[in-house]
């Protein structure tokens, strides 16, 4: 079933809307991380969040949709022609050919947080607005978009914590070769709470700072938020040039809720399974996207699973050092990511460190390098132990 053509692509981050942003903003090594001002959130940390959500509402047709995770999509669906694109492959494949398959975590359970907090003194039921179907619940994120683009294909949500986004592109690419969708609207939409961020600092792995993945003293997690939308469709249907997703692969060690397995066996799973797929040897590979948190044991085990696979011959980073980590919507963004770091042949070093952890022995950048790239894999590991690795190609 592979590889497939990405036809358009979208993203919104902490860094701007549009994908423009996220390219400038890597080669100029200027990050979008600030100190948090989300009302509730823990005191002294940092995060990545998006700016322009207040102009961002549902058309007034879809409004019972409008919560932050939605406002997120509809930013990307505004950015970077996305939601043309998607017009004209509608037009060439007819609605109900085009299918939606997105992920994220926490979907729009903000507004069920501002729900509770609209309560009065010892009201226990939720205020009569409040829609869940349509804002909290996982499914309105793909709800909304196939209403909003005028699709009437099949629409469903991953939620696999920070593997989401990466497995929704593997589920579009399921649909498309097994002849159920001509062409998906794939990706991830994840959006700042106050579930997460504070669920993120009783684990007690939230930075103090922004985030330094890789680092020898990296002290947590920056969360973001993040939208990031790809069209996927068959070669034959793409203009010469377009983008490739080469392939995927995906294991879940279950090793523990939280922690990941520390010799990295479910990621090393992924890594070969995604090499396998697309045909290709770890030699072939010219550059790895790290999943890179920022946490101790996350980190530390990416660095053996990626040694494992690829030796020292491989460069590698991690890019959450500019935008956070964007939980289910990352691996969505981290693939445009890949697209823009093949296209400008740039290979982005670990943000805000000089070296590397000393013990680390994969081949970790920590200054950008210009260098041809044709294939990039981009890892994604998440709680549960679900890991997703993607290769993306010229």
């Amino acid at each position: 079933m592979w590889p497939l053509a990405i036809t358009a692509r979208s993203a919104v981050t902490a860094l701007g809307t549009g994908t423009q942003s996220l390219r400038l903003a890597l080669r100029d090594r200027r990050g979008g991380l600030a100190p948090c001002a989300f009302p509730g959130a823990p005191a002294g940390i940092w995060v990545g969040a998006v700016q322009g959500l207040e102009e961002a509402a549902p058309p007034a047709a879809l409004a019972a949709f409008d919560c932050r995770n939605n406002r997120l999509a509809e930013l990307a669906l505004r950015a970077d022609g996305f939601e043309e694109a998607v017009a004209e492959a509608r037009a060439r494949h007819g609605a109900d050919r085009i299918a939606v398959v997105v992920g994220t975590s926490t979907a729009g359970i903000e507004e069920t947080e501002r729900a509770h907090a609209r309560r009065a003194p010892g009201e226990t039921a939720l205020p009569a607005d409040f829609d869940y179907a349509r804002t909290h619940d996982l499914q309105a994120l793909a709800d909304y978009l196939r209403a909003r683009l005028g699709l009437a294909g099949p629409a469903l949500v991953v939620s696999t914590a920070c593997t989401s986004g990466a497995r929704a592109l593997m589920q579009a690419a399921s649909l498309i070769a097994s002849g159920l969708a001509d062409a998906v609207v794939a990706g991830g939409v994840d959006s700042l709470c106050r579930l997460t961020l504070n669920g993120f600092a009783s684990l007690e792995l939230l930075s103090s700072g922004p985030t330094r993945p890789c680092a020898a003293d990296r002290d947590g997690i920056s969360i973001g938020e993040a939208a990031g939308l790809l069209l996927l469709e068959r070669p034959a249907d793409a203009p010469a040039g377009a983008p490739r997703l080469l392939g995927a692969g995906a294991s879940s060690d279950g090793h523990h809720m939280s922690s990941p397995h520390p010799d990295g066996l479910g990621a090393v799973g992924a890594m070969r399974a995604a090499l396998a797929a697309a045909g290709f040897t770890a030699e072939e590979i010219d550059y790895v996207n790290l999943h890179g948190t920022g946490t101790r044991a996350n980190d530390a085990m990416e660095d053996r699973a990626v040694h494992h696979v690829f030796g020292e011959a491989v460069p590698c980073s991690s890019t959450k050092g500019w935008m956070g980590h964007t939980l289910g919507a990352s691996g969505a963004v981290e693939a445009i990511l890949a697209i823009l770091a093949i296209e400008d042949g740039l290979i982005p070093g670990c943000l805000g460190i000089a070296e590397p952890d000393p013990t680390f022995r994969a081949q970790v950048v920590t200054a950008n390098a210009a260098a041809p790239l044709r294939r990039v894999m981009s890892n994604s590991f998440g709680f549960g132990g679900s890991n997703c690795s993607l290769i993306l190609g010229a």
